[in-house]
């Protein structure tokens, strides 16, 4: 109902009816161009002031409407507006205010923090101007008025985010803006408010308890920049902790407390603070965890418990370090004290609770391995009391405990809860290791005591137990330092209470157990401690077995299955000395694992492509690295690899014909998988086992000559193009020189109908090739250089849509591939290269090597540029160098020096381009060196052609003389800054 009479208001009564979420498109389309007008209006905002001031409309939507309307004009036109326009935005919200206090029903929750907002935007923009009772008006309109006093609340939470949040970002201007705004309200207005909050809470807690919990939030906010003795006093602390007690409103009461033990203090009062708190909380019988059956209120409780002990550990901090004896023993009592009820919220059923008391309990054992590492003689500090080690031994079992998996955990299909624990055993994890900083002998101890009475009985404990018993053993070789035995030698004790768990590991039948979690956990745990079967290599065959059978790769899960192929490959990588005597069983056993599946196959294959990347890296050190004469070798390789040659050329000669879109694609996965596990075997390869030593260079190269054909097959080029230029890259490491027959021809394939991105990802083959074999290459690289080049120059001259973002990103990585091929072969000393392409295309790729180090504002590219035109300098600039190179030194390479620093896109105070420019002082100085005087004559004629000064230019030629390098680099920096300005 309105409280005042209507007037007649011009409003688009059509557009408003786009309004309701439910209207047809149109109608909703009209009201958003309306909206648009409204905004953009100079004076049309009046209108919806007018409509809420008067409460005319009941329709919830258009009074939201009205809302973003004002809210718009006030956020980005109030400097604009008239003193008169600004009096009617306060009144207007005033009187709508009025009308919410006369009104039996209160508006909707959406629509009364939309006007908190605009009342909230409207403070910020007049508090310090024109509105300084801003407060003093609200409250004594709304008093207690339970809807007046929302608004209020709402109203207050806004202004918290438009003038405290740390999380938004603010201008300086703003930041400037907001902290005048809390010293003008901390002089002026908070006393009342914290008044007011005070009032609120205790008039309202039966009657209306989502009101009480409003202004606990709002206490809670406004806590950390206000006087905390406005509100850490007996007479308010009493009521928040009255209201600790009250059902509908502990959990917000527990925040607020919470916010008010987190508010920065001096250390000696926090700690009174804290210590005060407590004893309440306890007399009222908070501390008795176990009675309460409120889970979402103790995780609340939980938080509070959390802040208040980390307090105190940074109050026990700043105290002690300050050497302030005796407060430091107090607050480290404090700390103490709170302990017993640290561990019953850690031990909780309840994930949430216990997981917000976590740093607290990372805290304390901090101060307790602080206490055992300083002794410090100031505080008499002991090694670790007899109460300290007992906290110790029960902070482990209850880790341990909180590690173990739920039995609702869904390891098929891990969806938030799952994620969660995964998360909450992170930081369980971080306690087990600061657990082991505190005392390794204590955690080792219990650690072996777990394991061994859950593995004795294994085959009738739950999974859970297992699981996490193993889990235990894995952590402590990253909980426990290299020299407390994860390396099995050093101190014996250790290292024997880690060998014993290992051998009753792999000994005890366990790797049968018929869970995932488990068989993971086992298969995880032999790798993690690889080196136990160094000191033990009987037991190998055994886990070999393992991970051969249906426990590892053929387990059931798929997920067991993948993650075992990756693991099995470690396992033989550290210990593939000590299967020789196996090498040729397992390659039988694992061959079914090493077979392609083509797409016609339709049966689902045990491992995915990506997993058997793995298996056959495995097959390739178990060949490179057995014992067995180079012959055999290679006839082991061989068998590995022909299966996939074999069916490449099936498929590839399939893939010419095959005219479905689909199946083609399917068949060029196939064909590039066949690729990359040839490629994977050649990684089994080492600097002391060669192709060449292990008699497996005619194998590799069979596989190039099966591979090379892919790179002209008319379809689906591109993933064939890059499996194969993958495995070229492999074998010019691999085969050497013995690759190089192969090189014109993958070229001249790689070279038809070039894309951007093709040639970009050939020219690193290239430069591979030119770097390593220099001059064997000198005559192949003579003749592809200009035909590579012109397909560059062909593709960057394409014409391109303007906005297309892709195409101008490819053009400018193939333009830096390009330079850098062109520094690879100026730095490999193959200048012959380049000189013998005949004078015009010499001349060709020069300009563009200018262009690029002048016009394209690309640092990289042109910091490759000036690196060339250095080499290119000091190979022919001499006297003895290239014809007519010593004209272009002048006509182009000078210049380039100077007009490429003094670009508006040259930016000096980005890094990459401050490297740019050292190379360009270099150029500079190579010029120097390879002329001499006749260089610094000619600066003296160009640089006044610059505007240089002669004073300037003489400085220039001077420091340019000198032979330190790094002066001149830094003088030109500093030259460019000046010429800039």
């Amino acid at each position: 109902m309105a409280c005042q009479s209507v007037s007649i208001i011009n409003m688009d009564e059509q557009a408003l009816l786009g309004l309701n979420p439910n209207a047809d498109a149109c109608y909703r389309q009209k009201a958003m161009v309306y909206f648009e007008q409204l905004k953009e209006s100079q004076d049309a905002w009046e209108v919806c002031a007018e409509a809420l001031a008067k409460d005319i409309y009941s329709d919830d939507h258009v009074k939201f409407f009205c809302f973003q309307v004002l809210e718009h004009q006030i956020k980005y036109r109030h400097g604009g507006l008239s003193p008169a326009q600004q009096q009617l935005i306060r009144e207007s919200l005033m009187k709508w205010l009025q009308c919410q206090l006369m009104n039996s029903q209160p508006e909707k929750p959406f629509i009364r923090n939309k006007a908190a907002q605009v009342f909230a935007l409207t403070f910020v923009m007049e508090y310090l101007t024109h509105w300084p009772k801003f407060f003093y008006d609200l409250l004594s309109l709304v008093g207690l008025n339970p809807h007046g006093v929302d608004v209020y609340l709402r109203t207050l939470m806004a202004i918290d985010a438009e003038v405290v949040d740390r999380d938004i970002l603010h201008s300086p201007e703003e930041v400037r803006r907001n902290t005048l705004i809390k010293d003008g309200m901390r002089e002026q207005v908070i006393p009342s408010l914290v008044e007011s909050w005070y009032q609120i809470l205790g008039a309202y807690q039966q009657s209306h308890p989502e009101i009480t919990c409003q202004c606990l939030e709002v206490v809670g906010a406004y806590v950390s920049w206000i006087d905390l003795n406005l509100i850490a006093n007996d007479r308010f602390i009493n009521l928040l902790l009255s209201q600790m007690s009250v059902e509908d409103l502990r959990e917000e009461a527990c925040d607020c407390l919470f916010e008010i033990v987190n508010k920065g203090m001096d250390p000696t009062d926090k700690t009174k603070l804290i210590e005060s708190l407590c004893q309440v909380l306890q007399s009222a019988g908070f501390f008795n965890v176990d009675q309460e059956e409120d889970v979402d209120f103790l995780a609340k409780f939980s938080r509070l418990v959390n802040g208040m002990g980390q307090s105190l550990v940074l109050s026990w901090t700043k105290l002690a370090k300050g050497g302030e004896v005796n407060d430091a023993a107090e607050a480290l009592r404090a700390l103490e004290a709170k302990v017993p009820l640290l561990l019953q919220l850690l031990v909780h059923d309840d994930d949430d609770i216990s997981a917000n008391i976590v740093g607290f309990c990372y805290d304390y054992l901090n101060v307790l391995k602080q206490g055992s590492e300083w002794q410090s003689d100031m505080l008499q500090f002991p090694l670790l009391t007899d109460q300290q080690k007992t906290n110790v031994e029960v902070i482990m079992l209850a880790v341990m405990k909180k590690l173990t998996y739920d039995e609702e955990y869904n390891f098929d299909n891990e969806g938030e809860d799952e994620a969660m624990f995964v998360e909450y055993r992170k930081q369980l994890k971080m306690l087990l290791d600061r657990l082991a900083q505190v005392s390794p002998d204590l955690l080792l101890e219990a650690v072996g005591r777990v394991f061994n009475t859950t593995v004795q009985r294994w085959q009738t404990a739950s999974f859970m137990e297992v699981e996490v018993a193993i889990r235990l053993l894995y952590m402590l070789g990253e909980a426990l330092p290299a020299s407390h035995g994860a390396h099995f030698s050093g101190d014996t004790a250790k290292t024997s209470a880690l060998q014993d768990m290992m051998r009753t590991l792999v000994s005890s039948g366990l790797s049968g157990y018929q869970h995932t979690s488990v068989s993971l956990e086992f298969f995880e745990t032999v790798v993690r401690y690889d080196k136990f079967f160094l000191v033990e290599p009987q037991h190998i065959p055994n886990v070999l077995m393992a991970f051969l059978d249906h426990r590892g790769l053929r387990h059931s899960s798929p997920k067991v299955r993948s993650r075992v192929a990756y693991l099995f490959s470690r396992f033989v990588k550290t210990l593939h000395k000590h299967m020789n005597s196996f090498i040729e069983d397992i390659l039988s056993r694992i061959q079914d694992l090493l077979e392609l599946a083509p797409p016609e196959n339709g049966f689902p294959a045990l491992l995915t492509s990506d997993d058997q990347l793995f298996i056959f890296e495995t097959a390739g050190v178990l060949i490179v690295h057995g014992e067995s004469p180079a012959e055999r070798k290679q006839a082991l390789m061989r068998s590995l690899l022909t299966p996939l040659t074999d069916a490449f050329r099936l498929l590839l000669v399939k893939l010419a014909s095959e005219r479905d879109e689909e199946r083609r694609a399917a068949l060029a996965d196939c064909l590039s998988h066949a690729v990359g596990f040839a490629s994977r075997t050649s990684k089994a390869f080492s600097n002391k086992q060669t192709v060449k030593q292990c008699g497996c260079s005619e194998v590799y190269r069979d596989c190039l000559q099966t591979f090379l054909p892919a790179l002209s097959c008319p379809v689906q080029r591109g993933s064939l193009r890059s499996a194969v230029r993958s495995f070229l890259h492999r074998m010019i490491i691999c085969l050497e020189e013995e690759v190089l027959p192969f090189v014109p021809a993958a070229a001249e394939h790689m070279l038809k109908d070039c894309e951007a991105k093709d040639l970009q990802e050939f020219i690193p083959l290239i430069s591979q090739i030119t770097a390593k074999f220099k001059d064997q290459v000198s005559p192949f690289l003579q003749q592809v250089f200009m035909p590579l080049v012109l397909a560059i120059f062909e593709v960057l001259c394409r014409a391109a849509e303007d906005n297309d973002q892709t195409a101008a990103l490819e053009k400018q990585m193939l333009r830096r591939s390009y330079f850098t091929f062109i520094q690879t072969i100026t730095s490999s000393g193959m200048n012959e290269v380049l000189a013998n392409q005949g004078a015009e295309n010499v001349e060709r790729v020069l300009f563009t090597i200018i262009q690029g180090a002048v016009d394209f504002p690309d640092p990289i590219a042109q910091k490759s540029c000036f690196i060339i035109l250095s080499k290119l300098v000091e190979l022919w600039g001499g006297k003895d160098g290239m014809a007519g190179f010593p004209d272009f030194i002048y006509k182009h390479i000078v210049p380039a020096c100077f007009l490429a620093p003094l670009k508006p896109s040259f930016d000096l105070t980005d890094a990459q381009t401050v490297l740019t420019l050292s190379e360009c002082a270099l150029t500079l100085k190579m010029i120097h060196l390879r002329r001499g005087p006749e260089f610094i004559q000619y600066l003296q004629e160009y640089l006044p052609s610059l505007q240089v000064s002669p004073e300037i230019t003489q400085e220039v030629c001077q420091v340019l003389q000198q032979p330190d390098a790094k002066v001149f680099k830094n003088y030109m920096k500093a030259f460019f800054q000046r010429a800039k300005l």
